[in-house]
């Protein structure tokens, strides 16, 4: 009886010293496994967007005004010749064959402007410094003074659809003023070609106004690397 006590006392020391050595070895393996992870989370991952857009290696592009006249306070005259618009000409920088499909080549160009005419004889300007800048920088409902009032552009909209120059309209009470979608609803685009070419509106009624006119290029308009460029034309108006 005392030797069947002793080889069960005995048994169950061996038992607890295993439970506890299977309880180190648990410690041990989960302190290595986080500072595995830790050591992968560390690590600065590298991802390979693909080779630069540009075939010349420096994604540019040249933007012209032909019926203008550019001063020496880089801005460019416009005369209204009885059309009610006048065009802007770009020449954009080949893409390497990475970004081209079918021969078409993946490159965005959006024209913007920072002014409105509304009701075909309001205009007005907002005091803008980059394309989409309404969007970007929630400029919607800003006081606008017409006359002796005053409205937003969200006002003006639940009224009528006012008209960018830059060739794009929004609808009446447009409400997606905040909403990621609001990106392809402002501005106007010039999509897959090497020469964008925009048509921007002028009356005989804006002579003496000034405003203007913002682009921006997508060199590679899809997944992958990306080169963006800013251009910007100051008009008067004649």
């Amino acid at each position: 009886m005392k030797r069947n006590c002793f080889l069960k006392t005995h048994l169950n020391g061996i038992s607890k010293k295993g439970k506890q050595m299977k309880a180190k070895l648990y410690v041990v393996k989960l302190f290595f496994y986080l500072a595995f992870l830790v050591s992968i989370a560390s690590c600065k991952q590298v991802v390979d967007e693909g080779i630069y857009p540009c075939v010349d290696g420096n994604c540019d592009g040249v933007f012209t005004i032909p019926v203008s006249r550019h001063d020496s306070n880089d801005y460019y005259h416009v005369k209204w010749s009885g059309y009610n618009y006048f065009q802007i000409n770009g020449k954009l920088d080949v893409l390497n064959d990475q970004y081209i499909v079918n021969g078409v080549p993946l490159i965005e160009t959006g024209f913007d402007s920072d002014y409105w005419v509304f009701f075909d004889t309001i205009r007005f300007r907002y005091p803008l410094y980059s394309y989409l800048g309404v969007y970007s920088n929630k400029r919607y409902n800003d006081p606008i003074p017409i006359g002796s009032a005053t409205y937003t552009l969200v006002d003006i909209t639940n009224l009528y659809p006012p008209l960018n120059i830059a060739g794009y309209q929004v609808q009446k009470k447009f409400t997606g003023w905040d909403k990621p979608y609001a990106l392809t609803m402002l501005g106007s685009y010039s999509k897959y070609t090497y020469t964008p070419t925009q048509n921007i509106f002028i009356s005989k009624e804006m002579a003496g106004d000034t405003a203007s006119i913002f682009i921006r290029v997508k060199f590679n308009s899809d997944a992958g690397r990306r080169v963006t460029k800013d251009y910007r034309f100051n008009i008067v108006f004649e």
